[in-house]
């Protein structure tokens, strides 16, 4: 299974984005991740699908949002319409999440769960069955540029035998922490589509940061 590099642009810096956006496919981005934040589900607020609009018109990747917002099913419309390919809904605030899923779908996106990191595997293993992927957070959710938590490398391997026995098909995606120390490891645990955020924005040179994150994704998968 190819894996995917995704570079988050919460950690970009705004003024630049656009210019930071383009940096990170010369570099070898498969998917752009956007955060979306609304201050209640977590404590911070991001962009909406008027933002996520702009980077459309201007980029031919793949934009998976990552919806960390109360009532995900009132939205997911308007940002699949802004042209979101992929969108992810938290288990932890779904709570009919068998109809959230097959709704993302029949818009035409995929469909994806998230857990925050307290959040039992055993929580999504019925929800799987109809993922299209799987997002497993390995920080808290709702800012950039937080430590790795180091059990979630075991949460992956448990992660990827689920999928491997439910739903082999559905894809495994982290997020949170990722950076060069450590994405050879998220990858060798389970990982097939890796979130980087300041681990490639936090760079003077995010082209050459991008490409070199790329390149250990690659080395890992070869190993």
């Amino acid at each position: 299974m190819r894996k995917l590099l995704a570079p988050s642009i919460l950690a970009g810096d705004w003024w630049n984005i656009g210019e930071q956006i383009e940096a990170t496919i010369r570099g070898g981005a498969d998917v752009l991740h956007f955060d979306v934040m609304d201050g209640h589900f977590v404590p911070n607020i991001t962009a909406g699908p008027e933002i996520l609009a702009s980077v459309r018109k201007r980029v031919s990747l793949p934009i998976d949002a990552h919806l960390m917002i109360e009532d995900p099913d009132r939205y997911i419309p308007e940002f699949i319409k802004a042209g979101a390919n992929w969108i992810s809904v938290h288990i932890e605030n779904v709570p009919h999440i068998h109809r959230t899923l097959s709704f993302i779908k029949d818009l035409g996106a995929k469909a994806g769960v998230v857990l925050n990191p307290g959040t039992p595997l055993s929580a999504i293993e019925e929800a799987i069955h109809y993922a299209d992927y799987v997002l497993l957070m390995s920080v808290n959710p709702g800012f950039s540029g937080q430590k790795f938590i180091e059990r979630s490398l075991g949460r992956l391997s448990l992660l990827r035998e689920m999928r491997d026995r439910l739903n082999p098909d559905c894809l495994i995606e982290i997020d949170g922490g990722i950076k060069e120390s450590n994405v050879v490891e998220v990858v060798r645990a389970g990982a097939d589509v890796v979130v980087v955020g300041s681990g490639i924005f936090g760079a003077q040179d995010i082209e050459s940061q991008t490409r070199k994150i790329k390149d250990l994704i690659s080395s890992a998968v070869a190993v």
